[in-house]
């Protein structure tokens, strides 16, 4: 009986320098690695309500309103969804922290903290790489278009 791995062929193999860069990553780590706050759950609900109502006024008071402009609801909760991502984001980026504070402030004296980065990062770039080779065949006619277009041929010149 035939499996998944018979029909596709042979395994195919992942990038000998998975290792090595998964390595340098978490070399990097203590320079380059920062942890930020993120809200979550009723708080991002509970402030994009808020700019919902803002943003309803402000446009009330500009003669703006659901009667006026029936479809005007799309336009609120999109720009209030943009407004709570922008002030979400200003807030998580002031309050950073280096892998080396987050193990001391949990206790990690083991860096087990750094051998769960490890193995997430091994694990993503074997994932990434195995999506691009599942698509690698339909590759060639996706990058036609960066084709050196036809010239003239060096008899014809």
């Amino acid at each position: 009986m035939q499996n998944d791995r018979d029909a596709s062929g042979p395994p195919r193999r992942m990038s000998s320098h998975a290792d090595g860069v998964t390595g340098d990553l978490v070399k990097l780590m203590p320079r380059d690695l920062v942890f930020v706050m993120r809200f979550m759950g009723e708080s991002q609900h509970r402030l994009q309500s808020h700019f919902q109502d803002f943003i309803r006024a402000e446009l009330a008071a500009g003669g703006v309103t659901t009667e006026t402009h029936p479809m005007i609801h799309l336009f609120i909760e999109n720009h209030a969804i943009l407004l709570r991502d922008f002030v979400f984001s200003g807030v998580s980026l002031t309050r950073q922290f280096r892998v080396d504070e987050i193990e001391r402030l949990t206790g990690d004296t083991t860096s087990m903290i750094r051998v769960d980065i490890w193995d997430q990062l091994k694990s993503h770039i074997e994932t990434a790489e195995k999506q691009f080779q599942s698509q690698a065949g339909t590759l060639p006619k996706l990058l036609s278009a960066f084709e050196k277009p036809p010239g003239p041929s060096e008899s014809e010149k």
